[in-house]
């Protein structure tokens, strides 16, 4: 068995260290998240042949990733909550008092054509980068990977409501950072 987890980690290792990189967006994170999948593979040993080794410890690989995700949300300093209250302003970017859009949102052609475009990637890069932890999380667990907002609560912990509250304000604020700095008028 020992043979093997040396095999893996050369075999895998990078693909996997990519893999967490390009959801964590942070190099210590990333080596964690693959250091932690690479025990978990070790201690537990369940892979039975059933899928490729690499599509295992990528499986275990998911479930750290958003470990970590939720460890970032509980420990959230209380400076990024700030502007998250139910009686914050930045909505009052999007609608008047009546609740009506101010600018109707931009409609974006051919969006599979625009990310295939790697400075429009740059760009939504930049802008998650520019999100509170928690609706970043939010935001990734639900559109990036696809997770069900019912598992998404139960990962963080929160209410449905609550859930649905800020991946919605996670997505006015990258929409409103994209229409900013890529779609132009």
């Amino acid at each position: 068995m020992h043979s093997n987890v040396n095999d893996w980690l050369h075999e895998h290792g990078d693909y996997l260290y990519r893999f967490a990189l390009a959801r964590l967006k942070d190099t210590h994170q990333a080596e964690d998240a693959v250091q932690e999948t690479m025990l978990a593979a070790i201690k537990h040993n369940s892979f039975g042949g059933d899928s490729s080794v690499r599509t295992w410890l990528t499986g275990i690989l998911k479930h750290k990733i958003v470990d970590i995700q939720r460890k970032l949300i509980r420990e959230q300093p209380i400076s990024d909550l700030i502007g998250l209250d139910a009686g914050d302003d930045a909505m009052d970017d999007f609608f008047d008092k009546t609740g009506h859009w101010l600018d109707k949102p931009q409609s974006f052609d051919m969006p599979d054509h625009a990310l295939e475009q790697s400075q429009f990637l740059s760009v939504l890069d930049d802008c998650m980068q520019k999100l509170p932890k928690k609706l970043k999380a939010i935001f990734m667990l639900r559109d990036v990977h696809e997770m069900e907002n019912e598992n998404i609560c139960k990962e963080l912990e929160i209410t449905p409501t609550n859930a649905w509250v800020m991946l919605y304000r996670a997505r006015m604020v990258l929409r409103k950072c994209l229409e900013l700095n890529w779609v132009k008028g």
